[in-house]
């Protein structure tokens, strides 16, 4: 996500090299399948957010709090995680949903076999089961932790890859299904970011969507704020506050005397329940 895990430079070269029912308003239903578990409400949040690489200092959340950006996207956890996180503490996030902002959880796990480069953590055919159940389990603790309660949604991030190769794509696809299952039996909601080219693709076309993520996050950098205008598949999948579209990335931008480089994301879907 931006440099967030991979360099600038290396996502766009990335990028340009490479369960959710869909019946409408089925995005929310596929995270409250589990007949035996009572679910908290969701906590949708529409507007404009962002994300960055590391969560910004009380004092700047403060000063960005003008009404621009309603939501940010925060780093819980993840062997992958490309950034340490000193001011992501339980009473930081408690200090900054008092001032009206709702979070994006988002948690940086295994990557794909066949991604280029190195990775602390990555997918095999033979670990992607169990890996992706370990990782639910970190990104529910990590999340629990901070104050982000059941019924929360969890974002796994899932960088570009090469989605034609079949091998690498359903060691993927288990590794998701194993953490969405993992998020769900511990009653927090399964979300998803991915690049339109390959890793949501990847999610969206899936002929299989038992256990895939009911709300997809997609990288499609044409700085259109929106999530219909170019959702570049069925128009009745990931409805019903499922969808969220990460528009713009490398944004430099100023509030209050503080600057900070974004992403910029228009968000319709569910983010952490707080307090």
């Amino acid at each position: 996500m931006s440099s967030h895990r991979q360099s600038r430079k290396r996502r766009y070269i990335t990028w340009g090299a490479v369960g959710v029912a869909v019946a409408a308003g089925a995005g929310i239903a596929a995270q409250t399948s589990m007949a035996a578990t009572t679910w908290p409400a969701q906590k949708t949040y529409t507007g404009r957010a962002f994300d960055t690489c590391a969560a910004p200092s009380a004092a700047a959340m403060k000063a960005w709090n003008t009404g621009f950006y309603g939501a940010a996207a925060v780093y819980v956890g993840g062997k992958n995680r490309g950034c340490a996180q000193p001011n992501l503490t339980a009473s930081w996030v408690k200090t900054v949903s008092a001032l009206g902002w709702k979070l994006i959880p988002l948690y940086v796990g295994a990557q794909p076999p066949c991604q280029t480069g190195s990775s602390p953590e990555k997918i095999s055919a033979s670990t992607a089961a169990s890996l992706g159940a370990s990782d639910a389990a970190d990104a529910v603790a990590k999340a629990s932790a901070l104050g982000m309660r059941t019924g929360s949604a969890i974002y796994l991030d899932m960088e570009s890859y090469d989605v034609t190769n079949t091998s690498c794509n359903d060691a993927v696809l288990t590794y998701v299904r194993a953490f969405d299952k993992g998020l769900r039996a511990k009653t927090y909601r399964a979300g998803y970011y991915g690049f339109t080219s390959s890793s949501a693709k990847a999610i969206a076309t899936a002929k299989d969507k038992t256990d895939l993520p009911g709300n997809l996050w997609y990288a499609l950098w044409d700085k259109q704020n929106t999530t219909t205008a170019d959702w570049p598949w069925g128009s009745t999948q990931f409805t019903g506050h499922s969808r969220a579209h990460q528009y713009m990335v490398n944004s430099k931008e100023s509030r209050g005397g503080y600057t900070i480089t974004v992403d910029r994301d228009a968000w319709d879907a569910p983010v952490a329940i707080t307090g």
